[in-house]
């Protein structure tokens, strides 16, 4: 029988401070970079269910695309948080390496896609990010020549400790369930949980959006803040809603529904400050499941494990 692991590094290490208001301008960088990354994993993979063929993942060292196919040979772009650098890796073992510097997105944009070009990697993405309010064109957004080292150091720490408490998360649920995925759309790392049925149609909902919800979700995650939540913040929601889930009591005391987001939030600050943080993180994430999946009267006997399944 597996035995349920905690997080057995120190809390300081863990979940480092990340006040929005500090790096902002680095904020916008890395966000953009991710984009650019990201849209290379979809022009040049296979679609799969709810976008999975999209996200970036955390790995040992920063983001990886994981390995995309190309031709004759397979390559994997990485950042890398600890040295600060761009890995571009072909399978025969050729590698391109990109500085993270103080610069613009137009700049890292501009060099990112000559690193590819010489490895002989051409292709043509849609060069606009999404999923942001006034979205400028990369090759164009010259807003900030920013990288604050620190700041993305820990957010990458954040996304580690994120990832693992998660992936805990995951292994108490039978039923389908997403990887632990970042979404450099929406710029937030997720885990999406799934009833196995399919959700009413969303009238008037893009393609993207169409086939995200296309079934019951309750989907929680992390987010570094932005419009309507001022700090890095977890949350947790339901598609569709279930009546009354805004109204339901969650864990620990200090979360809370936000009502024009829709989502039960509990922020960061509060939770890297608890005795045991990667026990309350849990907490918000189990109490508030239980909450909409009650609601929503999923299978949850059909659904649901012990923490001590083999």
């Amino acid at each position: 029988m597996k035995k349920s692991r905690t997080l057995s590094i120190s809390s300081a290490e863990a979940w480092p401070a990340l006040p929005l208001g500090e790096w902002q301008e680095t904020y916008h960088n890395l966000h953009m970079m991710t984009q650019i990354v990201g849209k290379i994993r979809l022009e040049l993979s296979q679609n799969e269910n709810h976008w999975w063929n999209v996200p970036l993942y955390v790995s040992a060292r920063g983001l990886t695309s994981s390995p995309i196919p190309y031709r004759d040979f397979v390559f994997e772009i990485q950042f890398d948080f600890i040295e600060h650098k761009l890995h571009i890796d072909r399978s025969d073992g050729v590698r391109k390496t990109i500085a993270l510097v103080p610069r613009t997105v137009a700049e890292f944009y501009a060099e990112f896609m000559s690193a590819l070009l010489s490895l002989g990697i051409t292709l043509t993405i849609y060069a606009k990010p999404v999923e942001v309010p006034n979205p400028i064109p990369f090759a164009q957004d010259r807003l900030y020549r920013a990288y604050d080292a620190d700041a993305a150091h820990r957010f990458w720490r954040i996304l580690v400790s994120c990832d693992a408490v998660f992936k805990q998360f995951n292994a108490q649920f039978w039923g389908k369930h997403s990887p632990v995925q970042f979404y450099w759309g929406s710029f937030d790392l997720a885990v999406t949980r799934f009833s196995g049925r399919r959700a009413p149609e969303r009238p008037g909902a893009d393609a993207i959006t169409r086939e995200a919800y296309s079934h019951e979700v309750i989907s929680a995650g992390w987010w570094p803040g932005g419009p309507g939540v001022d700090g890095p913040a977890f949350y947790c929601y339901a598609v569709p809603a279930p009546e009354g889930l805004e109204q339901r009591r969650v864990r620990p005391e200090a979360a809370f529904y936000h009502p024009q987001l829709k989502e039960f939030i509990l922020m960061y600050d509060e939770m890297r400050r608890a005795q045991s943080p990667d026990r309350v993180l849990l907490e918000f994430m189990q109490s508030t499941y239980d909450a909409a999946a009650t609601l929503a009267q999923w299978n949850r006997a059909e659904l649901e494990t012990g923490s001590t399944a083999a």
